[in-house]
Order: structure tokens, then C-alpha cells, then sequence
């Protein structure tokens, strides 16, 4: 965080909360859990945190296109799996293809830094449900 932003106390919580969880989850939940510790904390102040943390690196916003955005604790690079049948979202344990972002810049007139790749179909607890 710059020197101009501080670690508020609901910032801190909302972090806490977050980088306790691999779920991945959407504000309402973040909400939900921050509400035990701060109780007269509001959405919006936590939807405000969440987009000051972004903005800072502190963690990364997953936005599917869907109503609610996915809040990840975890800002490094790294992949992920959506599942198309409970939309449950998994970071993936695989190393990162430096050679995607060559490839843009060689065969491309682009210049990539950086890639965001996200893989879909069904979870492991979805498949044993069938």
C-alpha cells in the first residue's frame, strides 16, 4: 500500500478474511464474514476496499462476466478452473507459460507482459456427483 492509502481496520479485516479462503468469493460473502468482526461495517464500504486492495496488487478481482466479481487473496500470477456446472473457481497448481507471451510477441505485431488464463468444465465434486 502507498504511503497516501492506509491499512484501515476494515481493510485489514477484509485481507484477513480474504486470504483465509481458497474459495474465491464474491463481496456479499466477504460481507458476511467481515459483519462478525465489524459489525456496523457496510457493503459498500467493504465493495470500496476490495477495489482499493485491487488497485494496490493485494489481491486480484475475477470478473466472469457474471453479476458478482470473484475476490482472489492470492495477487501472483497463476490459473484457474472454472466449474461450468456448480461456478465454484480453483486456483491451479501448474507452472505459467512464459512461451504464451512470446508467442504473442513474435507471431503478432502485440508486445504481451502479461496473461490471464482461465480453463472451464467440470470440478472434481461435480463429476462424483454423477
Amino acid at each position: 500500500m502507498s504511503k497516501k492509502t492506509r491499512m484501515t481496520k476494515q481493510r485489514k479485516a477484509i485481507l484477513r478474511v480474504l486470504k483465509s479462503t481458497k474459495s474465491h468469493p464474491t463481496a456479499d460473502w466477504i460481507y458476511e464474514k467481515v459483519r462478525k468482526e465489524i459489525p456496523n461495517i457496510s457493503l459498500g464500504t467493504v465493495y470500496r476496499n476490495l477495489n482499493v486492495l485491487a488497485e494496490h496488487g493485494e489481491i486480484t478481482v475475477l470478473d466472469y462476466g457474471s453479476n458478482h466479481s470473484r475476490y482472489d487473496g492470492n495477487p501472483d500470477h497463476h490459473y484457474h478452473f472454472r466449474c461450468e456446472k456448480c461456478g465454484s473457481v480453483y486456483d491451479l497448481d501448474i507452472d505459467l507459460s512464459s512461451d504464451l507471451n512470446n508467442k504473442i510477441n513474435t507471431e503478432t505485431e502485440f508486445i504481451a507482459h502479461s496473461h490471464r488464463l482461465e480453463f472451464s468444465g467440470i470440478c472434481p465434486k461435480c463429476q462424483q456427483k454423477n
